[in-house]
Order: structure tokens, then C-alpha cells, then sequence
């Protein structure tokens, strides 16, 4: 399984995006990849403060192909997430329901899974957004960034290549196999 990537230098969202790629094409995995994203979507309908530099993606994969329960999908989903980061922050990070990671309870990155229909199947899109050079400030919610924790410049396009190996690495185990 590979992800076929989708590249932009500026989207409303990276969610919004993969709607709009899988309600056009026959892409089956798709990564939405963004320099900025103007009118980013966190849980719940909030905004996602999205600063040049961090990362926005979203991956989306038709659910035909899984043999596990939407339920333990969305925690492979936080914990593939954890593990690109772990590589890069050697000590704990948190998970704090329904979509966040943390890291010293500070906000590092954020998920948002969105289901979509088309014909008949249904799609998983995965929202990630994490904070690599800089984080927004939020009222009662303190933020943080990777550059900050581990005091070293991040190359993105390198955070964006180890997240979607692990990705098609991790989701692979969980494909039906074709008769």
C-alpha cells in the first residue's frame, strides 16, 4: 500500500482537499500536503491555527480494504501519529481525548478523522496537524512546538516522509487480503 501524494502550497484545509480528490478521482490512499492551510478545522468545528512552517496534512483511505473496526482504527491512527514524533521527542507523550497529543500538557499536534461516502464506499480522512516551528497561543490550552523541545531546527519534508512510511507501514497489517 503506498499513499499517493498531493501536494499545495496554500488550501483552505487539507481535509476540505481530500473531500473534494476523492469525490473527483479513484485514488483508494491519498496525502494531502500543504505549505498553508487558510481556514484549517479542528474537533468540534474549531479553527486550526495554522502557522507557515508547521505541518498540515491529511491522509484519507477507502475503509473497504480494513478488516478492523472503525474504533481501533482511529487509536492506530493517534498512535502512528506519536511514533513519528517519538523519534524526534525521546520522552513521554500524552494522549488526551478525543484528537490531541501533548507533550509536558502542552498542545503538540491535533487530529481530526472525518468520514466520507462516495458510490459505495467510505472513506477515513485523517487530519494531522502538528506544531514543528511554532505554536499558536490558545486561551486555557497551552501550546507547544518540537523546535522548542528538542532545541534543533526540523526539516519538514523529511517529518512529512517518516510520517507517511509509518503510515503505510502500520495500516498495511490491517488490509484484507485480495482473493
Amino acid at each position: 500500500m503506498k499513499f499517493k501524494i498531493f501536494r499545495f502550497n496554500k488550501v483552505k484545509s487539507t481535509n476540505n482537499t481530500a473531500i473534494r480528490i476523492i469525490k473527483n478521482y479513484n485514488y483508494d490512499f491519498g496525502m494531502i500536503l500543504s505549505d498553508l492551510q487558510v481556514n484549517g478545522r479542528g474537533q468540534y468545528g474549531k479553527k486550526w491555527v495554522s502557522y507557515k512552517g508547521n505541518l498540515f496534512v491529511s491522509f484519507f483511505y477507502n475503509l473497504k480494504n480494513f478488516k478492523i473496526s472503525l474504533n481501533k482504527l482511529t487509536k492506530i491512527n493517534c498512535l502512528i501519529v506519536k511514533k513519528c514524533i517519538s523519534q524526534y521527542y525521546k520522552k513521554k507523550i500524552h494522549f488526551k481525548k478525543p484528537n490531541d497529543l501533548l507533550i509536558q500538557k502542552k498542545k503538540i499536534c491535533g487530529i481530526l478523522q472525518e468520514k466520507v461516502n462516495k458510490f459505495n464506499s467510505t472513506y477515513l480522512i485523517v487530519g494531522i496537524g502538528v506544531n514543528l516551528i511554532k505554536s499558536p497561543f490558545i486561551r486555557n490550552y497551552p501550546t507547544t512546538h518540537l523546535r522548542e523541545l528538542i532545541n534543533k531546527d526540523i526539516s519538514k519534508k523529511k517529518f512529512e516522509l517518516k510520517l507517511k512510511k509509518i503510515f503505510e507501514n502500520n495500516l498495511k497489517r490491517f488490509i484484507k487480503k485480495r482473493v
